[in-house]
């Protein structure tokens, strides 16, 4: 059975595919093969992948993300589409779906919102509500650097605390919109804001995300 990780990994692939290596992307300072490498050492190299939060780690993540970036992009796109090895924790779909659906879906938006021509994108209600139940969890985590509170909303009236504080901003959007907002896309992200005009602009210049 098809999974929303495996939809989105898939969608990831053909857009990395189809925008060329050079494309540029949301993600500052990476066109479309420092991603698609991105992508690749997280799921086959945990040894390395560990860089991205552990300082020791990090000279050893730049080295294999350098081995990888050599790569032909083609093998890039290959290796993203056939998904993790055998022994990978990523291949244990449960752990895949919980990991993976929020990451390949903001990485693909990284690379449609990139192109000068995207238009938005209609997620079914099933996908949406799984990325908001994703956002409930890790609201305060991908908020924690915020400068100010920061509630998150969605349009039918639930909400989400990223980080309590004062003054408060409100961000009001579908849960995908407020997804990439929290995932530092703010100017990406289709959303309205509230709030007292000094503390939006602290929120929307933060450097917010994992």
């Amino acid at each position: 059975m098809s999974t929303h990780a495996k939809r989105e990994r898939l969608l990831l692939a053909d857009l990395l595919e189809a925008a060329g290596p050079d494309a540029p992307t949301l993600c500052e300072g990476w066109n479309a093969r420092d991603l698609a490498a991105h992508v690749v050492v997280r799921e086959r190299r945990p040894d390395a992948a560990g860089g991205q939060v552990i300082g020791p780690l990090r000279n050893r993540l730049e080295r294999v993300r350098g081995e990888y970036l050599a790569k032909p992009y083609e093998e890039l796109i290959q290796l993203i589409r056939t998904g993790p090895p055998r022994m990978s924790p990523f291949g244990i779909k449960q752990l895949d779906e919980a990991a993976n659906t929020v990451e390949f879906y903001v990485h693909a938006e990284d690379v449609r919102r990139a192109q000068p021509d995207w238009t938005p994108r209609e997620l079914d209600k099933v996908l949406s509500n799984a990325l908001w139940a994703r956002l409930e969890k890790g609201a305060r985590m991908m908020g924690r650097r915020s400068p100010v509170g920061l509630v998150l909303r969605r349009p039918d009236g639930q909400t989400a605390v990223a980080h309590r504080g004062s003054p408060v901003v409100t961000v009001t959007g579908e849960p995908s919109e407020l997804l990439l907002y929290v995932f530092g896309r703010q100017e990406a992200a289709r959303v309205e804001v509230e709030g007292d005009n000094e503390a939006v602009d602290k929120v929307r210049r933060a450097k917010l995300g994992m």
